[in-house]
């Protein structure tokens, strides 16, 4: 009997649809139909209104904040492993919860161990995502994971600004291997900056360690949340005699008073990725999309070839 070949399907998640089916038409197949039916306590049933028997089957969603995103991710694979997909992969352009990677005080959880147990609970055999809050939250998982870098979405555009005197800056101790990363790509010079947090999206105090004068700098982080790291960050820098302060930011979650901060921040402009919807448009904030990244790899994974081109920095 010929061996009948495992069929390709891309589904998306509510949040993610315009991204999706940006994927999706870069991946060359139609986006599958899904439909999600609500209930009148804002409980929601999503539904494959096409059979995925046998298939591989790339469910796309970001799982940023409220916690209906990772929960409508959880019940897409949940319904592709009890429709019988031979294969089910969690496609999460931002990979949510990920700040929690450890215990940073007593009785707290790791809520990025959680997740991940809870996507393979629902049935994901593998797992693509970009620019993880940390690199080692791969290890909380047991299946494979394809942890994608938004460097080779960024670098073109950095290189194509044709500026002089570039310096690449991490608005943080933590981010300081992602700058080192992207300045060894570009053959300049790195800064830090030296926070201290009274609380949660809260700074106390901040110091950069470095000099900036006369240079062009480019803050590069995987997250912007409520940018008052950045902003106060590429002040400071301003203040210390740079040339300019741009953002590299993957994830543009921007949420409280961020874009406010940013209209009224010496920031000259915040490049991110559509892993996240834009909740409002900034003349300060440009995208750049992840869509043909992610449709090479799931066309790669689904044809068994080598993605290790995608892992370089």
């Amino acid at each position: 009997m010929p061996r009948v070949k495992t069929e390709a399907k891309i589904f998306a998640c509510t949040q993610s649809q315009v991204l999706g089916e940006k994927i999706a038409k870069a991946f060359g197949e139609p986006l599958g139909n899904v439909i999600t039916s609500t209930y009148s306590d804002g409980e929601f049933q999503p539904s494959y209104e096409e059979s995925i028997r046998g298939a591989r089957i790339f469910v796309i969603g970001s799982t940023h904040p409220g916690p209906s995103n990772l929960m409508e991710m959880l019940l897409m694979l949940d319904a592709a492993k009890r429709a019988s997909a031979r294969h089910i992969t969690a496609v999460m352009p931002y990979f949510g919860w990920a700040r929690q990677d450890r215990k940073d005080k007593p009785r707290v959880p790791i809520a990025a161990k959680l997740v991940a147990k809870m996507l393979e609970a629902a049935g994901a055999t593998r797992i693509i995502t970009m620019d993880l809050h940390a690199d080692q939250i791969q290890g909380f998982f047991e299946k494979p994971v394809d942890h994608l870098f938004a460097s080779t979405i960024f670098l073109p555009y950095l290189k194509s600004l044709n500026l002089d005197n570039l310096t690449i800056a991490s608005p943080d101790m933590g981010g300081s291997k992602r700058a080192y990363a992207y300045s060894k790509a570009l053959g300049s010079d790195v800064v830090i900056c030296y926070k201290q947090r009274a609380k949660a999206n809260v700074i106390e105090h901040m110091e950069l360690i470095g000099d900036v004068t006369g240079k062009n700098v480019v803050l590069v982080d995987d997250m912007v949340d409520t940018a008052g790291t950045l902003t106060k960050a590429a002040d400071l820098m301003m203040e210390r005699g740079a040339e300019s302060v741009r953002a590299i930011c993957t994830h543009p979650i921007l949420s409280g008073n961020a874009y406010e901060r940013l209209e009224n921040s010496k920031l000259e402009e915040l490049i991110v990725t559509d892993s996240i919807p834009l909740k409002q448009e900034s003349k300060k904030v440009r995208v750049l999309s992840c869509a043909d990244l992610f449709a090479d790899v799931m066309y790669n994974v689904h044809y068994n070839k080598s993605i290790s081109s995608k892992f370089v920095m």
